[in-house]
C-alpha cells in the first residue's frame, strides 16, 4: 500500500510517499481502506517538534527520541471496512466508517487497522467522507475545554483564534450549548466566523480584544497568544480562561492562578491534553447529522500532494480542517 512516512523530525519535505505492507488485522481489529484522512495542527507540531515551552522532550518520549517511532502521520479517517478479525462482531466488510487514531496517528496511509472497540464508528449517511474525517480533531477537543470549562447557557464566551479546526468547532459547540459567543480571527475570516454563529467577531488586525472593556464568563485560547497574564482584566469573578495551546509554565502556572482563585474572586485556569472517548465522537456524529455541528473544509487535495498540504498547514492560514484524498470511493458511494 501507500503511505506518507517520514524518518525525521523537520520541515514538510522530510514527507515521502512509499510502498510498503498492508497491515493485517489481529482477531478484534478491522482493516479500513482509507478514503480521506485529515492535515492537522497536530501533525505539523509531531513532524516539526515545533510544540509549546517544556514540552520538546516529553514530545519525544512520546514519539521516538532520535526518530519517529511511528512513521505515518495523520489522525482522522473516512473510509469502508476491508476485512475484519475473526472476533470482530461491531463491523462487517463493507462498512462505512469513521475514527480518530490520536496520538497513535497511522491515517495517512491507503489502509489503517483499528481496534473495533476504539475510536472508530460507523459513518452517518447524511455525511460526506470529508466532513466525517474531519469531526474529530477539533471536535473532540472543544468538546472536553467546554465540558471542564463548565461552559452552559448563557455565558459569555470568547473564542481566540475561531477560525482553525479548533476554533471553528469550539464556536459552533459554545453556540450549541446555549454560550453567547465572540470569535477573533484575522480580517479574512470574519464572515467565516460569522456564519458558525458567532454573535460578534473581533478583527484582530484592528482591535485587541483584551483593552476594548469587554469582559466574559470563558476565554478560550487556541492558538497559544491568549495567557491569563493578558486575559486576566477581561475575565469576570468566577471566569474560566481555558488554554488549549500552553507551555508547561503555563500549565503549571494555571494550578497556582486557579488556587489562589479559590481564596479570591475565584477566576479558574484549565489547560492540559484533552481527553477523547468514544462517546464523543457519537455525540459529534449526531450533531452533524442534526445540522448543528458541520465541519469547516478548507481545501481537499490528493496524497500527492502531501508536502504541499504540510507547508500550508504550517503557515498558520488554514481555515477548519485541511482533507487530504487518499482512495476515491467507487462510483455511486459516499
Amino acid at each position: 500500500m501507500k503511505a506518507v512516512v517520514y524518518e525525521r523530525y523537520g520541515p514538510p519535505d522530510v514527507l515521502q510517499i512509499r510502498e510498503i505492507a498492508t497491515p493485517i488485522p489481529k482477531d478484534h481489529e478491522i482493516l479500513i481502506r482509507i478514503h480521506v484522512t485529515t492535515v492537522t495542527s497536530g501533525d505539523w507540531r509531531v513532524r516539526s517538534l515545533n510544540v509549546p515551552t517544556g514540552f520538546g522532550l516529553i514530545m519525544r518520549l512520546v514519539f521516538g527520541i532520535w526518530k519517529p517511532r511511528q512513521p505515518i502521520l495523520g489522525s482522522e479517517l473516512a473510509g469502508v471496512v476491508a476485512a475484519v478479525g475473526k472476533n470482530v462482531t461491531r463491523f462487517n466488510v463493507g462498512d462505512a466508517v469513521f475514527a480518530f487514531s490520536d496520538v497513535s496517528t497511522g491515517c495517512c496511509a491507503e489502509y489503517k487497522c483499528m481496534p473495533q472497540d476504539g475510536l472508530v464508528l460507523i459513518q452517518p449517511p447524511s455525511l460526506s467522507n470529508e466532513q466525517a474525517a474531519a469531526l474529530c480533531f477539533g471536535g473532540t477537543t472543544a468538546l472536553d475545554f467546554l465540558r471542564r470549562g463548565r461552559v452552559q447557557k448563557g455565558d459569555k464566551l470568547l473564542v481566540n483564534g475561531a477560525s482553525g479546526a479548533v476554533g471553528t468547532a469550539m464556536v459552533q459547540l459554545a453556540r450549541h450549548f446555549g454560550a453567547e459567543v465572540t470569535g477573533v480571527c484575522s480580517t479574512a475570516n470574519v464572515d467565516l466566523v460569522k456564519s458558525l454563529g458567532a454573535r460578534h467577531v473581533i478583527d484582530y488586525t484592528q482591535e485587541d480584544f483584551t483593552q476594548n472593556g469587554e469582559t466574559y464568563d470563558v476565554m478560550i485560547d487556541t492558538v497559544g497568544t491568549a495567557p491569563f497574564s493578558r486575559c486576566k482584566r477581561s475575565l469576570k469573578e468566577r471566569g474560566r480562561l481555558l488554554l488549549v495551546v500552553a507551555g508547561l509554565p503555563q500549565m503549571l502556572g494555571s494550578l497556582w492562578v486557579s488556587l489562589m482563585g479559590r481564596m479570591t474572586d475565584r477566576r479558574t485556569v484549565i489547560a492540559g491534553p484533552a481527553a477523547v472517548k468514544r462517546e464523543d465522537l457519537q455525540m459529534l456524529a449526531e450533531l452533524a447529522e442534526a445540522g448543528a455541528f458541520r465541519p469547516v473544509i478548507d481545501r481537499q487535495v490528493p496524497l500527492e500532494q502531501i508536502v504541499e498540504a504540510h507547508r500550508y498547514v504550517d503557515s498558520g492560514r488554514k481555515r477548519g480542517n485541511l482533507i487530504i484524498t487518499v482512495h476515491s470511493p467507487p462510483q455511486g458511494q459516499a
